[in-house]
């Protein structure tokens, strides 16, 4: 391997990657259609890629689309014990090779793995995102496209800034920290919901030297393999990123045990995260050093209107927070308190907005709305609406409706609670269900204290209010309820360097995704002392008299 020219070097200062607009007869709006009837038209083979080769074992899972299951996008190799075995040794054995690089140099292949999606893998990697995760063409440009782009860019300048983190020296004392990977191997485990966190999880921590196994979720194994092929491209070497869909209990069991395991980049479920916590607490000392644990995990977002918000803001907030991507996200609006005062105006808003909601294919990009991910996100979400049907202290409002005859559809639903401990207002759905609560004007604080202590989360949240005082008010008692709280906006949409992302409680360890903060899980620090002229005597000044 060259060495770099001597040079402090700077790398380009990231912006966030421009959101296109997919207007009617717009350039980029022709490239996604070409790339979805591409996409459409084949059944792509999805290997494992372990020490940058394609490995197939023939234990076959399938990739369709959500919209329409009878479709099979793609087939997609699963790993077994012994392809897990190969995925950590060759993870393993990257290592030193990998941790040599200048750190110049491992910027540079993340650089251009932004350039190459932002170019040329764009509408591939968008269609990909419709198709195999039912996002609609603007959801899916926010994720899949831009903020990919902008994880790459940022944590780039994210890895400089924590590099020039120096301590002082005094005279004839030169003071340095180091910044090392970790000893061992970093497990990341990605969710369904969003291209952007899969490609952030892995390449976080390889960023800062460390080598990675890499185990997609099973209902988003189609944009993963994309990262792969254009992480490949843009030069990451064999090994560093090892690629092993396959089920959790048989990749994740043998990862967990194994000694060697330095860390843990996870999103997803709550019940999960807590398993492998679990695990690796049972096996803490085996290990050869403690694994570091970094999960973001579920949420039961709010929005909270004080007598003073205005409707309209409102009532838009609360349509696009719980249903954009059907509800799929772990910061979508899940739960509303509303003043009894402003309830009849945000009713009658909801009820004609959402009836001008469309729901279906997202290769229709009139529909706001598509299918949820799969058979099981659908029966579990068809089960509240069920419950809330058939049991007092909830009533469907809104929607309701149901369907997986042809794709996994679920009407966008309003639930309204008079009991504010209701089962669909209190635990995650992660559907496009919301319910809301109504509470008397003059129990404002009461209400917050209710909204803060009658959810295990704290991920999102919003307060809507035009008194400044209430808002004042809401941040103080809801200090703990959300990790991102918004005033007057809905809980979603997190921007990369502007908005850094996670919540505490049930909802994860808050390391900030989006931030320098994530990067320094990921390193472990020496500190070097060098004295130029050390000492000859060991007795000191005050020796010298008794």
């Amino acid at each position: 391997m060259t060495t770099m020219n001597n040079g402090v070097i700077k790398v380009p200062a990231p912006k966030n990657e421009p959101v296109l607009a997919y207007a009617p007869g717009s350039p980029e709006k022709l490239r996604l259609k070409k790339a979805l009837a591409e996409a459409a038209s084949q059944t792509l083979e999805i290997p494992l890629i372990i020490d940058g080769k394609r490995i197939t074992t023939g234990k076959l899972g399938k990739v369709v689309m959500p919209h329409k299951h009878g479709h099979v996008l793609a087939t997609y190799h699963k790993a077994g014990a012994a392809e897990v075995r190969m995925a950590i040794d060759a993870a393993l054995a990257a290592q030193k090779m990998w941790q040599a690089f200048r750190w110049e140099e491992r910027c540079a292949i993340f650089l251009k793995a932004a350039e190459l999606l932002a170019g040329k893998y764009r509408a591939k990697i968008n269609a990909g995102a419709m198709l195999a995760g039912g996002k609609t063409a603007f959801q899916a440009e926010i994720d899949a496209a831009c903020e990919l782009i902008d994880f790459l860019r940022y944590n780039v300048a994210f890895a400089q800034e924590i590099y020039e983190k120096q301590p002082e020296s005094s005279p004839g004392i030169w003071n340095y920290s180091q910044y090392r990977p970790l000893e061992g191997f970093v497990f990341a485990v990605t969710p369904f919901n969003f291209t952007a966190i899969a490609g952030n999880l892995p390449t976080a921590p390889a960023l800062m030297g460390n080598t990675v196994v890499w185990k997609p979720a099973s209902s988003l194994v189609y944009t993963p393999y994309l990262i792969m092929e254009i992480l490949e491209e843009a030069g990451l070497p064999p090994g560093v990123i090892n690629f092993v869909p396959g089920s959790g209990a048989t990749v994740g069991d043998p990862v967990l045990a194994d000694p060697h395991l330095a860390g843990v980049h996870f999103t997803g479920s709550t019940k999960v995260f807590h398993q492998m916590w679990k695990t690796i607490g049972e096996n803490i000392a085996t290990y050869n050093s403690y694994p570091r644990l970094v999960g973001e995990t579920g949420g039961k977002d709010f929005v909270f209107a004080h007598p003073s918000a205005e409707v309209t803001p409102l009532v838009t907030a609360l349509v696009r927070g719980a249903f954009e991507y059907q509800g799929q996200k772990c910061s979508a609006a899940s739960r509303a308190y509303i003043p009894r005062s402003l309830w009849p105006a945000v009713e009658a808003g909801l009820r004609q907005e959402m009836g001008r909601i469309a729901m279906g294919p997202p290769t229709d990009f009139r529909n706001f709305v598509g299918a949820v991910i799969d058979e099981g996100a659908f029966d579990t979400i068809a089960s509240y609406i069920d419950f809330a049907r058939n049991n007092p202290g909830g009533e469907i409002l809104i929607g309701g409706k149901c369907d997986k005859s042809v794709g996994y559809f679920i009407e966008p639903t309003v639930i309204l609670a008079s009991d504010p401990h209701f089962k669909t207002m209190v635990e995650e759905i992660f559907g496009p269900v919301l319910t809301v609560y109504v509470y008397e004007d003059g129990d404002f604080i009461n209400t917050l204290k209710l909204c803060d202590s009658s959810s295990p989360y704290a991920l999102t949240g919003a307060i809507f209010a035009r008194d400044r005082a209430a808002v004042s008010t809401a941040m103080k008692h809801l200090e703990h309820s959300a990790g991102n709280f918004y005033i007057n906006d809905k809980p979603t949409g997190a921007v990369v360097g502007q908005q850094p992302f996670g919540g505490g409680r049930a909802s994860g360890t808050n390391d900030k995704a989006g931030s320098m903060a994530n990067l320094l899980r990921w390193v472990s620090v020496r500190t070097v002392k060098e004295t130029f002229v050390p000492p000859e005597d060991f007795a000191y000044p005050f020796m010298g008299e008794e």
